[in-house]
């Protein structure tokens, strides 16, 4: 089940918290969540499995930045969300997606007891002219059955900023 909009608000400072939160980013079923002016994206012309991979920092200006057609960049929330209980899950507004800005690409299962800031993964059909402290995407939650465990793993948990893959550390 998914949990309403007066629920994720009812349950504020117990197994939801968004920091910072903004009553209007509330919806019937799901929270707004910010875009940070930070991006980041990959200088390397080849991005392999097994390595550390680098990337470059790109800010977004007040008058925007364009996107390129075809290019990965990585963003962030403006807001730290931690979960006990419940599963979280992202989607792109239809609003954003109406314009061909995708804005994860495959990661909007969060797990549960996910403390961090969600980095996003953008992706655009078409340029696009962004801007800091967008309403990029929302929120959501989900009820979970059974036992569980919290999220434990060391690569993303309580993170503080943009999150490039990490996966060569599964290799090691």
């Amino acid at each position: 089940m998914i949990l309403s909009g007066k629920e994720i608000h009812a349950r504020l400072g117990k197994d939801i918290r968004i920091d910072p939160f903004n009553p209007s980013q509330l919806n019937p079923n799901s929270y707004n969540l910010r875009l940070h002016h930070e991006l980041l994206v990959y200088t390397e012309p080849v991005l392999d499995m097994k390595q550390p991979v680098a990337t470059g920092k790109k800010i977004i200006p007040p008058e925007g930045l364009v996107l390129e057609q075809g290019r990965l960049y990585l963003g962030r929330t403006c807001e730290h969300t931690t979960t006990h209980g419940l599963v979280p899950m992202l989607e792109g507004r239809s609003s954003i997606g109406r314009l061909g800005l995708f804005v994860h690409v495959t990661a909007g299962f969060g797990d549960v007891g996910f403390s961090g800031y969600w980095t996003l993964e953008m992706f655009c059909v078409h340029p696009i002219r962004i801007y800091p402290q967008v309403e990029i995407c929302q929120i959501f939650y989900h009820t979970i059955e059974g036992a569980y465990e919290n999220y434990a793993s060391g690569k993303y948990q309580n993170n503080q900023g943009i999150q490039p893959s990490l996966l060569y550390q599964d290799f090691r």
